[in-house]
């Protein structure tokens, strides 16, 4: 389907994904994805078919980017109706319609109308701050992805128990802050952490994202990978980074030399 085909509404523009020919629907006033989508989209463990849920899904990115990876059957969930028409007709844009469907509605309540344990692999990028009665200086749409006023990190995990299969992996990335505090509520809900990976802004600041996977039902063995480093010291990203964003297409003009 082309740009022209797509109806944007006002302030929403399309933009590059810069790897497979994707395009994303974003909107700086209402929601545009950022680095831990992506990072989430390639270190998640998914598999090459069966069904894969993106929690928090906000405009698709991360399914629209699973497709990539696999042949598996995306489904991506938002509460906002907003955001939920933009991850749909992205998908539109992309004719990914036969690979992805996006449902409108609560992650709490999923279970209802899916049943328990059906889907291999859940991503999710939640919103990382709890309420604290502070005033939220953004708009409603800005503050629900940032802010836990849809749902706490209990409930997305809480959803997650129910709706992945034993053997599963929820994979997730957050705040290296609130780590403790997933891998309990993880080990709670009987999601045992497998893999944890913090990413550092550049090689001597601390980490500023983490991303985490764990298996349902799992035996208690975490492997700690090692440390994704985003900028070098001139500034530019680092090579790892350039590969997750630009994919063969950087690796074949590396070894080719090229700039």
């Amino acid at each position: 389907m082309t740009e022209q085909e797509v109806i944007l509404q006002e302030t929403e523009r399309v933009d590059d994904l810069l790897s497979h020919n994707l395009r994303i629907i974003q909107s700086d006033e209402v929601f545009s994805f950022s680095m831990d989508a992506v990072l989430l989209a390639r270190f998640a463990s998914v598999p090459k078919r069966g069904r894969v849920l993106d929690l928090c899904t906000g405009n698709g990115v991360v399914p629209i980017l699973l497709t990539t990876r696999t042949q598996a059957s995306l489904e991506g969930i938002e509460i906002q109706p907003r955001l939920a028409d933009m991850a749909r007709r992205s998908v539109q844009l992309n004719d990914l319609g036969e690979s992805i469907q996006i449902r409108e509605g609560d992650l709490r309540e999923l279970v209802k109308e899916t049943g328990h344990a059906v889907y291999d692999a859940i991503t999710v990028n939640p919103p990382y701050i709890p309420l604290n009665g502070s005033d939220l200086k953004m708009n409603t749409h800005q503050a629900m992805a940032r802010h836990e006023i849809g749902c706490t990190l209990e409930e997305v995990i809480q959803a997650c128990n129910r709706l992945v299969r034993n053997g599963g992996k929820v994979s997730m990335v957050h705040r290296p802050q609130r780590l403790g505090e997933i891998i309990s509520l993880m080990r709670e809900y009987k999601l045992e952490p497998k893999r944890i990976r913090m990413v550092h802004p550049r090689a001597h600041l601390e980490a500023n994202m983490v991303l985490i996977e764990a298996m349902k039902d799992g035996r208690p063995e975490v492997r700690m990978l090692p440390p994704l480093i985003v900028y070098n010291e001139q500034g530019s990203y680092c090579d790892e980074i350039m590969e997750i964003y630009y994919g063969q297409q950087y690796a074949e003009r590396t070894r080719e030399g090229g700039n």
